[in-house]
């Protein structure tokens, strides 16, 4: 007996444990891990509405989706925030036919870039001139890259936007590539049309969007957690750069 319960204080011993019989240090750590993981996610998204926000300003041109909020907020008379909030919605009610799931993430995506893009906007001073424009497009691409690895590495679950790209992914069998062109040239396009603008801020954000969020998702890297405790993990779909 003396044996068997010598062995038993050597198990629990070297910690301390709930009523349950489980780690309070693992529980300790677990909840540290959810704290980070919600930060990374929260302020990725508020910065990837400011680096919105920087792209709008600059006038040089916008990522693929706000040249479309722009011209429907030409043509609304809304906010391009609001209609970031609007089209977002929209967009996940179509997540339904596809069978998707929406993750925190994805639901603070909505809501939370729109808001942050408006915040931003009201606080920029209006930029007249290549030199004040060039540097306020550069510096919202870099941010966005920052945002986006801060926002995925965060494993809450795709963007409204990017679950639709991946959702007729898997209902078409065609490649994630192939979906997201396609939809993002139609994006373009039509908010081209209503007044969104295009130019070569445009072509400078697609071409750098992909390594810069490669970058920082390698920077921003949360490791699982010791306990497998966190149960609001999403997993991303691999192939695919996700952005809100």
């Amino acid at each position: 007996m003396d044996g068997m319960a010598s062995q038993a204080t050597g198990c629990h011993g070297a910690g301390h444990y709930d009523h349950r019989g489980h780690s309070l240090s693992a529980q300790g750590t677990g909840q540290r891990h959810l704290v980070r993981r919600l930060s990374q996610l929260y302020v990725g998204l508020a910065l990837y509405g400011a680096s919105s926000a920087l792209l709008v300003e600059a006038g040089l041109g916008l990522e693929p989706w706000n040249v479309l909020h722009q011209g429907l907020a030409e043509r609304t008379g809304l906010t391009i925030g609001v209609v970031s909030i609007i089209v977002g919605a929209a967009v996940l009610l179509l997540w339904i036919p596809l069978r998707q799931r929406p993750g925190l993430g994805t639901v603070s995506n909505v809501f939370v870039v729109g808001i942050a893009m408006d915040g931003t906007l009201a606080l920029l001073p209006e930029a007249h001139s290549l030199a004040v424009q060039i540097p306020l497009l550069l510096a919202g691409i870099v941010l966005n890259g920052v945002a986006t690895g801060l926002y995925i590495a965060a494993r809450f679950g795709p963007g409204p936007r990017d679950g639709l790209m991946t959702g007729l992914h898997r209902r078409t069998g065609r490649s994630i590539r192939l979906m997201r062109t396609a939809v993002e040239i139609a994006v373009v396009v039509t908010g081209f049309a209503l007044g969104g603008t295009v130019g070569v801020g445009t072509v400078l954000y697609a071409v750098s969007i992909g390594p810069l969020a490669q970058l920082f998702l390698r920077v921003f890297a949360v490791p699982p957690a010791s306990d497998g405790s966190t149960v609001v993990a999403t997993g991303q779909p691999r192939g695919a750069i996700l952005r809100p």
